[in-house]
């Protein structure tokens, strides 16, 4: 029961008037009567009144991070109007590889849920107050229904729904410069930026927002329970290489454009215009060009077996702006 009261709103968050926001009500037409407004707002509590008592998993978009007067931290999450608290606790963030083992927890959790600002998340109604109007929810208990339903059950011979070797949708829920944070129904993963597409990119900033969704091959499910399952996935595998097609195409001692999209220890990564992986050991420029420059590329071999482009940076086309 102590745990479980943790997962709730506070007393003093319960009394308190939750705040409708103005769009989902949409437009108030000169006709209107209050008895009308009333009744769609009654129709939108009923409907949240039933999903507690079926335990619907229901989803919207978060919307914010609060610490609240009890020094509780949570999740805000609007649905048509109505304001819904998801505790900490209850939001289920998956903090493995975040690289801040020996931070609080809390802390951690906070810092991966404001990268998730925007993103669309599934929750269940754990409890309502009609005299206040104050809504807690628990998106640990909806991804855990979820990780059983896709995952784990199945009836006789057949297989559960997902398994390795199939390609499913996944919603994109964080991003950051080289990683991307997927949400697979229920299963949180987080895949390096190589692992997204086929071609590299400097920022998977310019390519993936919160709220995509993409398509990934299911390559590992382990665990036994829902507790304890875990995922893992590939972007660039739900979709034909395209990298090495084109790679054929290129010609030895041809000059390409280019970007650079990474630089370690000398050695310059580069995606080329015709979608094609590159590295140059070596630049023939009066000064060296950086991360993000449109850069000139004469290819001197092409590495099969690789599947990159060698060869040498020849002119900075653009310096990328540092604006």
């Amino acid at each position: 029961m102590a745990n479980e009261s943790k997962s709730l709103v506070s007393e003093e968050q319960v009394a308190k008037p939750a705040v409708r926001v103005g769009p989902p009500r949409g437009i108030l037409t000169v006709d209107a009567s209050a008895a009308q407004v009333q009744k769609q707002e009654d129709l939108v509590w009923h409907e949240l009144t039933n999903a507690q008592r079926t335990r619907k998993i229901l989803c919207g978009n978060l919307s914010g991070i609060e610490r609240l007067d009890g020094g509780w931290v949570v999740a805000v999450i609007y649905y048509k109007g109505y304001r819904i608290l998801i505790p900490m606790e209850e939001m289920m963030i998956n903090l493995e590889g975040d690289g801040r083992e020996n931070s609080d927890r809390l802390n951690r959790q906070t810092r991966l849920a404001n990268n998730m600002l925007g993103a669309e998340l599934d929750f269940i109604i754990r409890d309502l107050d009609p005299e206040s109007g104050s809504i807690a929810a628990s998106r640990k208990e909806a991804m855990l229904r979820k990780r059983a339903q896709f995952y784990l059950e199945h009836t006789g011979d057949e297989l559960p729904m997902i398994t390795p070797g199939r390609i499913v949708e996944a919603r994109v829920i964080a991003v950051a410069q080289k990683a991307v944070r997927l949400e697979v129904f229920g299963v949180e993963c987080s895949l390096k930026a190589r692992d997204m597409s086929w071609e590299w990119m400097r920022d998977a900033n310019e390519h993936f927002a919160i709220g995509d969704v993409v398509n990934v091959l299911v390559k590992k499910v382990t665990g036994d329970t829902a507790e304890d399952l875990r995922v893992e996935v590939s972007a660039k595998e739900a979709v034909p290489n395209s990298n090495k097609t084109n790679l054929m195409q290129l010609r030895r001692q041809g000059k390409y454009v280019g970007t650079v999209t990474d630089v370690y220890r000398g050695t310059y990564f580069l995606c080329l215009d015709c979608k094609v992986n590159a590295v140059a050991h070596s630049c023939n420029t009066a000064s060296l060009p950086g991360q993000g420059d449109e850069v000139g590329f004469l290819v001197t071999r092409v590495n099969e077996e690789r599947e990159v482009a060698e060869g040498i940076i020849t002119r900075i086309i653009k310096r990328r702006s540092s604006i």
